[in-house]
């Protein structure tokens, strides 16, 4: 069986500044640091002492602090991929959320909404955002490694497990998994049928930060 944990960074400075995060580099704030240390205790506590492991994580601070507490315990070096990151928000990454909210254009009901342009300067659409997710995912599971370790943001979440699931891109714009900062996601692939599990979403049972599970105006803080 393949087990993949998908772990959300915990509090970062710009959740307690109330700035809009995405491509915007902060770092873990102390409680954030400490939740590290706890998913990472989490971590060694499921995955048997004699397992390979490997470990990948997004490039910017928050999530490579996340990833270097698991680090130290599993004795691996993280893999950084830059396609790990959280959604790029163009000129609002690291300016104050109503900055945002103000500018911010909602996707329709129907019709486009994986290219829908979101009125932000320079800001990835989802359908860019999500081809990134998926093409990382698809690079972790190319490794016959059995237990995996992906550390990432709250609202890329939503595309590992998409890519996981095997959700057609076109398919993805009604796609999200929410789950708070510092939460562990737990996949499952049986060896016999080789089908693909979401076993539990946002596992909290350690301590953890604010909601990082966010892709629009007032929750993009990730």
């Amino acid at each position: 069986m393949r087990t993949l944990y998908v772990v959300t960074h915990p509090e970062a400075t710009h959740h307690v500044e109330g700035l809009v995060g995405g491509w915007y580099d902060s770092h873990l704030t102390p409680a954030g640091l400490r939740a590290a240390g706890a998913v990472a205790r989490e971590l060694r506590s499921r995955v048997p002492a004699d397992a390979e492991v490997e470990l990948y994580s997004s490039d910017l601070h928050r999530t490579r602090e996340t990833a270097e507490a698991i680090a130290a315990l599993f004795h691996v070096k993280p893999r950084l991929d830059p396609r790990l990151r959280e959604k790029s928000y163009g000129a609002a990454g690291g300016r104050p959320q109503e900055w945002l909210d103000r500018r911010f254009v909602p996707p329709p009901p129907v019709g486009e909404r994986m290219d829908h342009d979101e009125g932000v300067p320079g800001a990835e659409t989802k359908l860019v955002w999500a081809r990134r997710l998926y093409a990382a995912t698809d690079a972790v599971l190319a490794s016959p490694c059995a237990h995996q370790i992906v550390v990432t943001h709250g609202g890329s979440l939503t595309f590992v497990v998409a890519s996981w699931l095997r959700i057609p891109l076109a398919s993805a714009g009604y796609a999200v998994f929410r789950a708070p900062a510092g939460s562990i996601t737990t996949l499952h692939e049986d060896d016999y049928f080789h089908n693909r599990q979401l076993a539990a979403l946002g596992d909290t049972a350690h301590p953890a930060g604010p909601d990082d599970a966010a892709d629009g105006p007032g929750r993009t803080r990730v």
